[in-house]
């Protein structure tokens, strides 16, 4: 004991013991917010690429001289595109005749916006309708030349199982509406494609007897005559309704 009786404690020894609403006031204490830097921007992710819609292709390959199958394809091009999901290529099989001969026949010039299509490029169709005028009874040489190309898709079944239809050109009633169809039929079994007929689902359309009219279950067709009749509005709403007709079946094929 020092002078003076007193007793100090020590400057070293701290308290042991805290006052309990200190340390309940501090578990309560907010958290620290980061503090927001001025003129700094909110990060937005970037946005993916856009979803392109990919159509289903159908290709309508045709040979014309005059006009008349072309005319037909034009028309089936409106029925297939008037599907959703589904688009209509119009493309041309090349020529096989000199110009000079196609001129002393009297032939017009091709439309140069329809491109000629080459055998390796059917295989990227879904569908494919085929239009020529008649032979014989049998389908013009020069689309007989593009079949005969594609020995090569042949060899290797690249077509097998692809659904294909035919739409035709005449000159008269008894030239050939249904064998010009009937005989192609060949081509699509030796590939192993589906023929599509339209058969009578055109309707009361099919049965109509008060004008001339091309056509017939196996496709749409188109009478020619001497090479000055057009289509007529029967025929062309065939060719359109065939078109139709192939991009609702390929729709159901892709589907399944």
């Amino acid at each position: 004991m020092g002078k003076g009786g007193g007793c100090f404690p020590s400057k070293k020894q701290q308290p042991t013991v805290a006052s309990d609403q200190a340390v309940t006031a501090e578990r309560n204490a907010p958290l620290p917010t980061e503090e927001k830097i001025e003129g700094s921007e909110e990060v937005v992710e970037p946005a993916g690429p856009p979803v392109v819609e990919t159509k289903l292709k159908i290709f309508i390959v045709f040979y014309s001289m005059y006009g008349h199958v072309e005319s037909l394809a034009k028309q089936m091009k409106k029925g297939v595109d008037g599907t959703e999901g589904v688009e209509g290529v119009l493309c041309r099989v090349a020529e096989t005749l000199p110009s000079d001969v196609l001129e002393k026949m009297h032939a017009p010039p091709k439309d140069p916006s329809i491109p000629e299509i080459s055998a390796a490029e059917l295989v990227e169709a879904d569908g494919l309708l085929f239009g020529f005028p008649t032979r014989y009874g049998c389908m013009a040489a020069q689309m007989k030349a593009f079949f005969d190309s594609t020995g090569q898709l042949w060899r290797e079944q690249k077509l097998a199982g692809k659904p294909a239809g035919f739409f035709v050109s005449t000159g008269a009633q008894g030239g050939g509406q249904e064998t010009t169809a009937w005989t192609a039929i060949t081509q699509l079994t030796h590939h192993g494609m589906l023929f599509v007929p339209i058969g009578y689902t055109f309707g009361a359309g099919m049965f109509k007897m008060d004008e001339i009219r091309g056509g017939s279950p196996y496709g749409a067709g188109v009478f020619a005559g001497d090479g000055t009749r057009q289509p007529s509005e029967a025929e062309l709403s065939l060719a359109e309704y065939q078109g139709k007709y192939m991009a609702s079946i390929v729709k159901k094929l892709v589907q399944t």
